[in-house]
């Protein structure tokens, strides 16, 4: 049977995944022009920290209801679930405060 909650649970991390390289193309395009240092490189590690969380619901979609269940226990599955989007998306909001902050300090 077809684990469809843990399949469509992946579709909100890949969008995550993708909204950082977008973010990492942008930044960088804006980095060249205004000649800021390479920070935009942290979107992309937020993207790989965020989609190796994703490599790892993937190898348990078909599992069975029994492994999810072990896997709630196991701190190693608790990181790979949780912490590493949490450190990703952390990641990509510092580097995003970091490149466009300027947008909001603008007035008038």
């Amino acid at each position: 049977m077809a684990d469809w909650a843990g399949l469509f649970g992946l579709f909100g991390n890949i969008s995550i995944v993708v909204a950082m390289l977008v973010m990492g193309v942008l930044s960088r395009r804006l980095g060249d022009v205004t000649r800021i240092p390479p920070y935009y490189r942290g979107f992309f590690a937020s993207a790989v920290l965020v989609g190796l969380s994703v490599l790892a619901r993937v190898m348990n979609i078909g599992r069975g209801l029994e492994t999810a269940a072990s896997i709630a226990h196991d701190p190693v599955w608790a990181v790979l679930y949780v912490g590493l989007p949490a450190i990703g998306v952390s990641l990509g909001v510092a580097v995003a405060w970091r490149y466009w902050s300027w947008l909001l300090a603008e007035r008038g």
